[in-house]
């Protein structure tokens, strides 16, 4: 599954989804993006419509986050979860669960950031608890919601003074 903005999704596993989204930035500031909370309010919301009510990220090995999202209509989607390995500006390891766990247990997200030629390239993985889980996610609007959002931190990288 290819987006026009350059989100590509496989599933090199039967548990795991994995990520690739190229950027127009550096990756000190791409790592800068997904960990500073003033800057992950800018992008991080899903789809049109959604906007940010909780940013807090304690960037720590044995830190944690929090993040909580409302909708259009007033829905919410409220998840957190604790920082496992930081390596600024190359990688973080992270666990990730939802208040309403629609995805079958806690995940490990894997984020690495590659950059070549001063842009950077995103590869994110996902591990589920289980190919179901993996499956469930698959059928969500998750790609959706992370492509919208990837689309706007390439925006907040490049556009806004970040960069």
């Amino acid at each position: 599954m290819t987006r026009q903005t350059g989100l590509h999704v496989t599933t090199p596993s039967d548990r795991e989804i994995e990520i690739r989204r190229p950027f127009g930035a550096p990756r000190d500031l791409v790592y800068k993006a997904l960990t500073t909370p003033e800057l992950v309010k800018r992008w991080l919301y899903g789809p049109p419509g959604w906007s940010m009510e909780v940013c807090e990220i304690d960037l720590r090995v044995g830190g944690s986050f929090r993040y909580v999202l409302r909708g259009p209509q007033g829905e919410q989607m409220g998840w957190g979860g604790s920082f496992r390995e930081l390596e600024p500006p190359s990688r973080i390891v992270h666990t990730e669960l939802f208040d309403e766990d629609w995805t079958g247990g806690e995940t490990v997200i894997t984020t690495n950031l590659y950059e070549q030629g001063g842009a950077t390239e995103l590869a994110m993985r996902i591990l589920y608890a289980s190919k179901e889980a993996r499956d469930g996610a698959l059928k969500s609007p998750m790609e959706e919601g992370m492509g919208a959002s990837y689309d706007r931190l390439e925006e907040v990288i490049t556009k806004s003074g970040v960069a």
